[in-house]
């Protein structure tokens, strides 16, 4: 493979500039992540701390293996909806390592509205069973929680995607073989019981946790009965008595080290393996990404100067230099694992489209993962595009990225508007993960673009109606809130909260997160999907 030779003067007035600009996103994500993963209510953490209950991340310093990374994902779910303090939809979620192995791991927050389930939250933990099933992740879920908000009851019950898919989920996960170890440290109340109970092995905390479908409220009102929560669903009862729980733990510690213990009994895992080699560092510092990226999308520059950044060794064999030069393929490996990546150059055309389609027909033949850097603003349009099979083309290029069996891994790093999404992996082309750089944009298209239409339907109404067009000044009063509305709806954080992506990165970390996400894609074997791309428009 040839080294990608930097064209990047890190001491021009541009890459400051942009290095600058991007710096402060960055330094907002950072602040983000930090007000999510720590500000909670000191009646919260006065109440725990009577419990003798640890906090969330403190179950996870136990549960995983020191010094081992810890992949968080979705930190910022929910960012800034419901009460504006719901940190991470209430849980925490992520890939981490324990006795050696990939787990995935759902944690309730009980520090938030004590682990109380709101719609993000069953969105996203819906999302952590996907990520397990489709990568044959064991998963680990720390049960403490409230059980359902209700007055958002109708966002959470009764739809196929709402809270009873996830015990039709721990289902089908059993059935496929995937372990599912629970550790009841809280209230597990109502339709939560049944998280425990649908696991494969349950650790419960003595006096804190307590397992039952109707609470102590719920039993005075049915019966008569008076009963606490120990009482009614608590350790000793469940281990003894019931037989829902498997081990009694005296506090969370305790409980955490039996899980651990639970771990080790596991069969070995066995990992595919795909060709990999001793990984090496880029030649440049991926911090110089800051630099690169423009503080607006719409300023081009050249991907290859951000894969020269992410890939071992800066080391790229391109394919096709020379044809479809606006979408980049080619071959690379990232912590020593081989992939195939393409990036966006600039907008599809059919030959940038039918390249692609070739490079990804290869990368599933070879089994080698592919991983798609978005930055795109759409399939080109126009009549001499369209007489060109521009349609039909891009068909190949979609047809093709939903059907390859190799896993797929997209990061949104600027512009993510139309059919662009789709041809390049969006979330609905089931990528195994998906996550966007703060600075990056997503929707059906740009917010001047989708401007400019609207005033070009207007215009053209009017001329239909034999009026004139439009003033400058109403031009403007018709743009401006079209324009507002697509840089909030559009924007990285916005989608982060609503679960659109896995993420928001920092572009110097995008390499590790990589790795990371690859290597746990290889617990699972090659998809059994039939091989083939269906009917090609020709």
């Amino acid at each position: 493979m040839n080294v990608i030779e930097s064209r990047i003067d890190v001491n021009s007035r541009e890459f400051k500039t942009n290095h600058k600009h991007m710096l402060g996103l960055v330094e907002q994500l950072k602040a983000e992540l930090e007000r999510a993963a720590h500000e909670r209510s000191p009646k919260a953490l006065k109440r725990a701390e009577e419990q003798n209950k640890l906090p969330v991340r403190k179950r996870l310093e136990l549960l995983l293996d020191p010094n081992t990374p810890f992949l968080e994902l979705s930190p910022l779910a929910a960012r800034n909806m419901y009460e504006g303090n719901i940190h991470g939809a209430g849980m925490v979620c992520g890939i981490g390592v324990v006795n050696g192995r990939e787990v995935m791991v759902h944690a309730n927050d009980f520090l938030i509205k004590g682990g109380t389930l709101y719609p993000m939250g069953v969105k996203k933990t819906l999302r952590s069973q996907t990520i397990a099933m489709e990568n044959n992740l064991p998963m680990i879920y720390l049960v403490d929680s409230g059980g359902a908000y209700l007055p958002l009851q109708s966002e959470i019950f009764p739809d196929i995607d709402d809270g009873g898919r996830v015990f039709y989920n721990q289902a089908v996960m059993s059935k496929m073989g995937i372990p599912q170890i629970c550790g009841v440290h809280g209230l597990c109340t109502a339709g939560g019981a049944y998280i425990p109970a649908m696991s494969d092995e349950v650790v419960h905390v003595n006096h804190t946790g307590a397992i039952f479908l109707g609470g102590p409220p719920l039993v005075k009102a049915a019966t008569g009965e008076d009963v606490t929560a120990d009482e009614l669903g608590g350790a000793l009862l469940h281990c003894r008595d019931s037989g829902v729980s498997d081990y009694f733990a005296e506090d969370d510690a305790h409980c955490l080290e039996i899980i651990r213990d639970i771990v080790e009994n596991l069969p070995p895992a066995t990992k595919r393996t795909i060709g990999q080699k001793s990984p090496k560092p880029p030649l440049y510092d991926p911090e110089e990404i800051y630099g690169i990226i423009p503080p607006t999308t719409s300023i081009p520059y050249d991907c290859r100067e951000v894969i020269a950044r992410l890939v071992d060794g800066s080391e790229f064999l391109e394919f096709k230099p020379l044809y479809g030069p606006t979408l980049v393929c080619g071959w690379a490996y990232i912590h020593g694992y081989p992939v195939g990546i393409l990036g966006n150059n600039g907008i599809l055309f059919s030959e940038s489209a039918l390249k692609a389609t070739q490079f990804m027909q290869l990368c599933d033949k070879r089994d080698i993962p592919l991983v798609f850097l978005q930055n795109i603003n759409g399939y080109m349009v126009g009549q001499q595009y369209e007489a060109g099979g521009i349609t039909k083309n891009g068909q190949k290029m979609v047809a093709t990225v939903a059907n390859v069996t190799v896993p797929k891994f997209t990061v949104i790093i600027g512009a993510s508007f139309g059919a662009g999404n789709y041809g390049m992996c969006g979330r609905a082309y089931a990528p195994r993960f998906l996550w966007m750089w703060p600075n990056a944009q997503i929707g059906v298209m740009g917010g001047e673009q989708a401007a400019a239409v609207l005033v070009t339907v207007k215009n053209d109404q009017l001329a239909r109606e034999g009026k004139p067009p439009l003033t400058p000044e109403q031009e403007a009063a018709v743009k401006e809130p079209i324009i507002k509305a697509a840089e909030k709806d559009g924007n990285a954080y916005y989608s982060t909260a609503n679960l659109w992506d896995d993420g928001i990165l920092d572009p110097a970390k995008t390499r590790d997160v990589l790795g990371l996400a690859i290597s746990a894609a290889l617990n699972a074997p090659r998809s059994s999907q039939p091989k083939g791309y269906g009917t090609y428009r020709m």
